[in-house]
């Protein structure tokens, strides 16, 4: 599903990635840990195309996006690849349900098709009585749900997180981390995490560890 070859990348003289080869399978969770300043975050903005590698390829179901033009980049983003980040990034003058249409409406799916299209998603993950209130009026835990279900209403092949529970209590995270393979075994989505958390790590199918800008297990 990701291939990702020879991966450079520098900000003015400090290197963060160091020739990274990476290759995660369809359907596949993927923790990726390492301290701070290791190059995770770098790595999967790469891989999620929100920054560009100085050297090397990612290939995503087959399409090697460092080829792709800004437009069709943007396209592919949008259509193939959802994040989920650790201060979800809702926005706050949208209702749940809104904010989970946005990328929908993107796409161009008509909006009585995305409207049906997340309030299954929203009911899915037991938010069905939250949709029309507005991110201040939600938990910390509805709020990364509902980021949840937003980066699933394109029905994307990748989903991308970064920190996903690092601002919730412990039962949230747990709810949260439990939730990725509910959505993976039910939808088959391939997840890649970068996280500190050593419980969620422990439970992915894999574990890349990372450390000054290289995989080193």
């Amino acid at each position: 599903m990701i291939t990702v070859k020879n991966i450079c990348k520098s900000f003015g003289t400090l290197q963060v990635l160091k020739g990274i080869d990476l290759t995660i399978g369809k359907g596949e969770i993927v923790s990726i840990v390492g301290p701070s300043g290791a190059g995770k975050t770098t790595l999967l903005q790469i891989i999620g195309t929100l920054d560009s590698a100085d050297s090397g390829t990612v290939t995503i179901g087959g399409e090697d996006v460092t080829r792709l033009s800004q437009k069709k980049l943007a396209d592919f983003r949008n259509r193939h690849i959802g994040f989920v980040f650790q201060f979800h990034q809702l926005l706050p003058e949208f209702t749940a349900l809104e904010n989970v249409m946005i990328p929908a409406l993107i796409a161009g799916t008509p909006k009585g098709k995305a409207r049906e299209k997340a309030r299954q998603l929203l009911a899915m993950l037991g938010l069905e009585e939250r949709e029309e209130h507005k991110p201040a009026q939600l938990s910390g835990g509805e709020k990364q749900r509902v980021a949840v279900a937003r980066a699933l209403v394109n029905d994307p092949d990748v989903i991308l997180a970064d920190e996903p529970s690092g601002a919730l209590d412990t039962k949230n995270k747990e709810d949260l981390h439990r939730l990725f393979f509910e959505l993976r075994d039910r939808l088959g989505q391939t997840f890649v995490i970068v996280t500190h958390d050593e419980g969620l790590a422990a439970i992915t199918d894999r574990t890349i560890h990372m450390l000054d800008g290289q995989i080193t297990e």
